[in-house]
């Protein structure tokens, strides 16, 4: 079944409302979502994407009940993976000679997943335009790394509509398709979640890509997403939330999150949560146990966070395998801007805590000194959790919060192996007392960097080390990143230089 968007674009695509889990585990849809390709019929006739590779039949099927096949002229693929493009094979066996319109990259990935390096690939570019008749046109914009190499979109003039691709969608399954039809609350929590999940690591390209987008002075009457809803009514109000997401965002909220082996840490938790809210009522706080909550919930807060608490219990030296596999995440999704601190408890060593500070540190948070606590919490050592969220309120706190003259002991994890630690249960009055958050020194700007200074690609890791340079791109040997042209292009995901950060 198809459905009317606008003149002479029509919906083709699927609604998915049983799968749950995408990119392998990695995403959970717990509402669904919507493959959405799309069917133009002006003087020439466009197919925009296609489906997932599951609904391949059932796809083209009801594309036949739409439209004689031979009919199609062009296929436009946005985006190569099988989400979008998982119908071609099906499709193409019925009209194998239809030219299909991509970025070169997605040749790559189509040929790839399809085999099928005979079809009649079209290369576009940015800026890029195809005549569909009728005095209307498709413009093509390159996206790489949003969150796709080959990615791309499509903007179709006349009717102003942006086939945005991955960008403003959701995984979000509802029988009604267009943003003002469905309930407003649920569906920004969805776009929230796939923005924090999904795009995070790519905020600098989303800024530049938006900006760039915009100085084109495109109407704008439509976006029509690959998964989700089109955004029919006030298109702009999902580009502003996508811009303000981009910018370091966080509201005035901490998250807990831990693992706990026999209760102990938790009890920390909440001991920890219970000093925040007395400390600062206002600040929300969200608390979660990582082997009971969804993973991409937790995320979702983290992103939103001004900062988090990372909790486990020692096991083999180590902390628990769901918090080091959550921290691996947060490592990926490369969080700005955000505090974050550790705390655990142990029995008879807490290297948790230790590889938590240090794994937080090598992430990009501005970490504060640690918290343990040796088997289960006393009221005594209760008491110094409460502590020390009332220190960490105050020192995250948006605005001054009243001092109360409260101190805390709590763990340098950056202490020597010869210094003892202190910890919650282990307290005396001529321990030393930590006042003041201790944070790690953000990263020099670009512009800050010395003649040697490595520069690593914040979206795909590639290394640039000036002791070799980029001879494909005539750089020489020892030639310092500010000497290197404006033109520089990462050699692996092509993006420019200002998605390059110095290398800690």
């Amino acid at each position: 079944m198809s459905i009317h968007v606008k003149n002479n674009i029509h919906w083709v695509g699927q609604r998915d409302w049983e799968v749950r889990d995408f990119h392998g585990t990695e995403y959970k849809t717990l509402k669904g979502t919507s493959y959405n390709s799309y069917l133009i019929r002006e003087g020439k006739n466009v197919l925009i994407d296609t489906v997932d590779h599951k609904f391949s039949y059932d796809f083209v099927l009801q594309l036949e009940q739409e439209i004689d096949l031979n009919d199609i002229d062009l296929i436009v693929i946005n985006h190569a993976e099988e989400d979008h493009a998982g119908a071609l094979s099906h499709l193409m066996s019925k009209i194998p000679n239809t030219p299909i319109y991509c970025t070169e990259n997605a040749i790559d990935s189509i040929v790839g997943h399809h085999h099928h390096p005979e079809w009649n690939f079209n290369v576009v570019k940015t800026g890029d335009t195809i005549d569909i008749g009728n005095g209307k046109s498709l413009v093509f914009i390159e996206t790489p790394m949003l969150h796709w190499p080959d990615s791309m979109m499509t903007y179709m003039t006349g009717d102003a509509v942006l086939f945005s691709n991955d960008a403003f969608g959701q995984h979000y399954c509802d029988e009604r398709l267009f943003n003002d039809e469905v309930e407003q609350n649920e569906l920004m929590e969805q776009c929230l979640r796939y923005y924090a999940n999904i795009l995070t690591p790519f905020s600098p390209l989303v800024t530049a890509k938006i900006n760039e987008v915009l100085g084109f002075n495109l109407p704008l009457d439509m976006v029509a997403t690959s998964h989700g809803v089109i955004w029919r009514d006030n298109p702009v109000q999902i580009i502003e939330k996508y811009l303000e997401w981009a910018n370091e965002y966080q509201e005035d909220k901490i998250t807990i999150f831990y693992d706990s082996m026999s209760n102990n840490t938790r009890m920390m938790a909440d001991g920890i949560a219970q000093g925040i809210t007395e400390a600062d009522p206002n600040v929300a706080v969200k608390i979660f146990n990582v082997s009971r909550h969804d993973k991409n919930e937790i995320l979702t807060h983290v992103f939103g966070s001004k900062g988090i608490l990372v909790g486990s219990s020692t096991m083999n030296n180590v902390m628990m395998p769901k918090i080091a596999g959550m921290l691996e995440e947060i490592t990926g999704l490369r969080f700005k801007g955000k505090k974050a601190g550790a705390f655990g408890s142990y029995g008879w060593n807490g290297g948790a805590v230790d590889r938590i500070h240090s794994r937080l540190t090598d992430a990009g948070f501005f970490t504060t000194v640690g918290l343990k606590t040796k088997w289960r919490p006393d009221s005594n050592a209760l008491s110094e959790c409460r502590e020390h969220g009332r220190q960490i309120a105050k020192q995250w706190a948006l605005t001054p919060l009243t001092d109360t003259n409260s101190s805390v002991t709590v763990e340098d994890t950056n202490s020597t192996p010869s210094q003892v630690p202190a910890t919650a249960n282990e307290v005396s009055n001529d321990q030393p007392k930590i006042d003041d958050v201790q944070t790690a020194k953000p990263s020099p700007s670009c512009n800050q960097t010395s003649d040697d200074q490595a520069m690593i690609c914040t979206v795909c890791q590639w290394v640039y080390d000036t002791q070799t340079g980029e001879p494909n791109q005539d750089v020489a040997p020892g030639t310092a990143w500010n000497d290197v042209p404006d033109t520089f292009l990462c050699p692996e995901c092509g993006i420019g230089k200002e998605v390059f950060e110095p290398l800690a």
